[in-house]
Parts: structure tokens; C-alpha cells; sequence
């Protein structure tokens, strides 16, 4: 069956994380700013809580979407972009 593909249930994965509007915004500010932590992401939103964006920004990584690089107690964010090329094309515009 399709359901049963990788791909089919990759995308499933990528259009549920991207389908909440701040979801969108922070991968699009990602794929302007390279290489972001939370607090610099959180500063650019303004309105999203801490705790709320981390629930945010782990939706996006676990679907693929956003890749991270610990570099002390910092975590840096940057679009994975092979697998917005493929799916969220919109992203990369």
C-alpha cells in the first residue's frame, strides 16, 4: 500500500509539523538565519513562550525538517535542506 512507503509517511511527518503557523515561521526564519539557538529564535518571534517554542522546535526536528549542532550547552538550529528541497520547496523561495 502507499501508506506503507518511507517516503508517504516522511511527508505525512513534514506537512503535520509545518501545518502550525509558528512551525512555518521559525522554519522560514531558519532558512534566512543559519545556525540559530533558541534564544535567538525566540527573541525574532517575540511572541512564543520558551517552553512552547522548544515543543516547536522538537516537532520539526524529529519530522527531518530542522537538523542541530550542540556546541557547548547551546543547541543551533538550521534547515535541513535536502528535505525541504523535496517537500516544503516554499521554504527554500
Amino acid at each position: 500500500m502507499i501508506e506503507d512507503k518511507p517516503e508517504v509517511r516522511q511527508a505525512v511527518k513534514v506537512y503535520k509539523a509545518l501545518g502550525e503557523p509558528t512551525r512555518i515561521k521559525i522554519a522560514m526564519l531558519l532558512t534566512e538565519e543559519k545556525n540559530m539557538c533558541c534564544s535567538e529564535i525566540m527573541s525574532m518571534l517575540e511572541s512564543v513562550a520558551g517552553s512552547t517554542l522548544s515543543h516547536h522546535l522538537k516537532q520539526l526536528t524529529d519530522c527531518g525538517l530542522l537538523t542541530t549542532r550542540k556546541d557547548g550547552t547551546y543547541i543551533y538550529y538550521s534547515v535541513n535542506r535536502e528535505l525541504a528541497q523535496k517537500y516544503a520547496p516554499y521554504l527554500l523561495e
